[in-house]
């Protein structure tokens, strides 16, 4: 069923704008959900029942934190588990995972993101840690911002060092044949 807002393009239900907010992938031999599974981020449901799929698809989810409904085959497990989801419905022949948690928001884990970070949902059971404004670096503990200026220069200067080094070695040896 269409409605003016939604348009089905092939197994993708998208928005006015093209945004894929829903896709169906039941019984399509998948093995993996593959390497461009990621451009579909946006999705709300996604069916992948009846395929063949490995047990741990964890990071294939990596940035899905719209997903909100997930239709799995039997033997595959949720991602992030129950942990990740309200509610996981077990049939015969599928597995539901519905309404994703916000592991930041549930955990109560205060030293989950250090001082100067902020936690941040990343999809099922996913979850990274974005530094504040104004700090950088490892746990977010540098103050002020990445110094790009610095870091090109050292990395130009050394690169240019090792191709004149190397240009001079093999000139002698070119010239000494």
């Amino acid at each position: 069923m269409q409605t003016p807002k939604l348009r089905l393009q092939a197994r993708c239900c998208l928005n006015q704008k093209g945004t894929i907010l829903g896709l169906d992938l039941q019984n399509c031999s998948l093995k993996d959900p593959g390497p461009n599974f990621h451009q579909a981020y946006t999705a709300i449901i996604i069916d992948l029942q009846a395929n063949p799929l490995k047990k741990d698809l964890a990071n294939a989810f990596r940035g899905f934190t719209q997903l909100q409904t997930l239709l799995l085959p039997k033997d595959v497990n949720c991602p992030g588990d129950i942990g990740a989801w309200s509610t996981i419905t077990t049939y015969v022949d599928k597995q539901t995972c519905q309404g994703q948690r916000n592991l930041c928001n549930s955990t109560g884990d205060p030293e989950m993101c250090p001082e100067n970070g902020l936690c941040t949902s990343d999809g099922p059971g996913l979850w990274k840690c974005l530094c504040a404004d104004g700090f950088h670096g490892y746990r977010c503990m540098r103050q002020g911002s990445f110094s790009l200026i610095v870091f090109f220069g050292i990395l130009g200067s050394t690169t240019l060092s090792i191709s004149i080094l190397l240009w001079a070695t093999q000139r002698r040896k070119a010239k000494a044949s």
